[in-house]
């Protein structure tokens, strides 16, 4: 999985997204949408440019606690605004799938 950690992104680092996006898919890696309103570290534009290049995206939580939850719906809002389908997010492919992904 790769994550591109908004503190990076804070501290104004450039990110080469196109690079990384292309080193993901070349080795098989996927992207992370952090759902914790105070990071959503994947924006809407690089989710949508990571699942053109065939990219699967993961959406996850990062809760520290199960009051977080339900946080879960704010990734799945930056999902619809990337325009994701179920095909590209990892969270919504079949147990069958998911294990021959995470054999290789």
């Amino acid at each position: 999985m790769v994550v591109i950690p908004l503190s990076v992104l804070m501290l104004g680092y450039e990110i080469d997204i196109e690079r990384v996006i292309a080193h993901a898919r070349e080795n098989g890696c996927f992207f992370e949408i952090n759902s914790s309103p105070d990071r959503l570290d994947l924006s809407a534009d690089n989710a949508r440019r990571a699942t053109a290049a065939d990219v699967l995206i993961s959406i996850s939580t990062d809760s520290h606690s199960t009051d977080e939850l339900d946080l879960i719906r704010c990734g799945i809002d930056q999902g619809r605004r990337a325009g994701l389908e179920k095909s590209g997010v990892l969270n919504c492919l079949p147990w069958a799938k998911l294990q021959r992904l995470f054999r290789r």
